[in-house]
Order: structure tokens, then C-alpha cells, then sequence
């Protein structure tokens, strides 16, 4: 394995319902909100194969996510991706997060709205 080989986890397009927005209308109600992560792992971590005890585990993500979306009302859609870029440094193997979070019913004429944030492990 090369230093520049990298790996890592995604979750791509979890639809949860969450209380976010701050127009009035948005405040309470919740409405459909797509996120999707990407967890990379150090560079020059060795891939972990088989190995289960290696691995960037997806489920504690997605559980952070579900987690977040029932926490009450959130202002931002980047409010939501800090949150969820927060829980993903939990796991000490991710080096760095990409968050996307979206609402999906704002525009009738477009698929989405909201914010990506990207960041690398806090020193």
C-alpha cells in the first residue's frame, strides 16, 4: 500500500425527518432532510479487508445521524453537517469527514438545498 492510498466509508442519501429551518413554517415541522457522509481513514492506513475490528463503522454513523434529526430544531442546514462532522470524530480512525445535508422539499423545481462541509481531524 502506497503513503497516497486512502480508505474510506460512506453513507449516501439517508432521508430522515427533522425540524430545521428558520422561516416560520419551518419552525416545528419537520420535513425531509437527505445526508450523506464520507469517513476517510489517515493516509497510509492499511485497508481493513475482513477485518471487522478495523473498520469505520457506518452504523454508529448512521445512528448519530437519526440521533441529530431527533434532537430538536436545528436553524441551518450547516448547523446539522457540524453536528454530524462532530459525532464522526468520535471514531478515532477518521481523519477527515465530507457531511452533505439537504432539504429536499424547499423548491418544487429542484431536488435539493443545504450545505457540505468538509474537515479534517481537530489537532
Amino acid at each position: 500500500m502506497k503513503n497516497t492510498d486512502r480508505y474510506t466509508v460512506v453513507v449516501r442519501g439517508l432521508l430522515v425527518m427533522a425540524s430545521i429551518g428558520i422561516l416560520p413554517e419551518e419552525q416545528g415541522a419537520k420535513q425531509r432532510v437527505r445526508v450523506s457522509v464520507e469517513l476517510t481513514a489517515p493516509e497510509g492506513v492499511a485497508f481493513p479487508g475482513e477485518n471487522r475490528r478495523l473498520v469505520i463503522n457506518y452504523e454508529k454513523v448512521v445512528a448519530a445521524i437519526r440521533g441529530i434529526a431527533d434532537s430538536g430544531h436545528i436553524d441551518l442546514c450547516e448547523g446539522f453537517a457540524e453536528r454530524v462532522a462532530e459525532a464522526c470524530f468520535a471514531d478515532p480512525r477518521v481523519a477527515q469527514v465530507r457531511v452533505t445535508v439537504e432539504k429536499l422539499d424547499v423548491f418544487a423545481d429542484g431536488d435539493g438545498v443545504g450545505a457540505i462541509l468538509e474537515r479534517s481531524r481537530p489537532e
